[in-house]
């Protein structure tokens, strides 16, 4: 059942699973995953491509306080979600752009489209691989209200704990259940670095040169994994670096996305 919404739409893919998916934009399909930080961290990406494309943007469910049955568990139960909804909408030549956790979902769904409906991957400040000597620094909950963590997308590590008054930094308690329910205990797939190996459609890793939460160099080796994948580092931005340095970010996707066209 579908359920169309002013600027998008709830599908059910599963018994019990309402998935809200923000739809706006016309052309070339794009899929936008967001982080830890939810569907916020990813507004600015949103509306960049919507102004040529045609942009899905997925609420991960338990974020947003939208339902997470407990069977739903895994990266791998949103990935296959994400492909169905490519093939139930039948789009082709998507371009898949992940950030944070969601640049993990994003790679692990190049590796399994077996119908060939994504047409380019940009990864963003992801984790998910096992690269040895690299730690990624998963976030934490500080207490506060709810809000936009100024500056920092999602998964970026937590500052002092602020007073109640002050605007929450990261995801909110909800969205960090649901992240650890589909990350794991180790917060990493060790068989992800290899299985990179398969995908074969053009692919970019985009990384802030101050991220602190998923170093450069883990950047690198998660580039270096996917074949001919290019690797742009962008100065004086963080995690999220489209937040940060949205001018040479989005210039450095842009030549991307219109190079593959080609």
């Amino acid at each position: 059942m579908t359920t169309h919404q002013a600027t998008g739409f709830t599908v059910e893919p599963y018994p019990g699973l309402p998935l809200t998916v923000r739809d706006v934009g016309a052309g070339r399909p794009v899929l936008v995953l967001h982080g830890g930080g939810g569907p916020a961290s990813v507004t600015g990406i949103v509306d960049h491509f919507a102004a040529t494309s045609r942009v899905l943007a997925p609420t991960h469910p338990g974020w947003e306080d939208t339902p997470r049955p407990e069977w739903f568990s895994d990266v791998g139960d949103l990935v296959e979600t994400y492909l169905d909804l490519l093939d139930d909408r039948d789009l082709r030549d998507v371009l898949v752009v992940g950030a944070s956790f969601g640049g993990w979902v994003a790679a692990e769904m190049t590796v399994r489209d077996r119908a060939r409906r994504i047409g380019g991957l940009v990864i963003m400040g992801a984790f998910g691989p096992e690269v040895e000597g690299h730690e990624v620094r998963f976030p934490t909950a500080p207490p506060g209200p709810p809000g936009p963590p100024p500056g920092q997308g999602s998964g970026a590590p937590a500052p002092a704990p602020a007073p109640a008054s002050a605007p929450r930094r990261g995801p909110s308690p909800a969205a960090l259940q649901a992240m650890v329910a589909y990350a794991g205990p180790t917060r990493s797939d060790p068989k992800l670095l290899h299985r990179l190996a398969r995908v074969s459609v053009p692919a970019l890793a985009v990384w802030g040169e101050q991220d602190t939460a998923v170093s450069p160099d883990f950047g690198r080796a998660y580039a270096a994994a996917i074949p001919g994948a290019r690797f742009e580092l962008i100065p004086g931005a963080g995690h999220i670096p489209t937040r940060e340095a949205p001018e040479a970010t989005f210039a450095a996707i842009d030549a991307f996305a219109a190079a593959i066209r080609q």
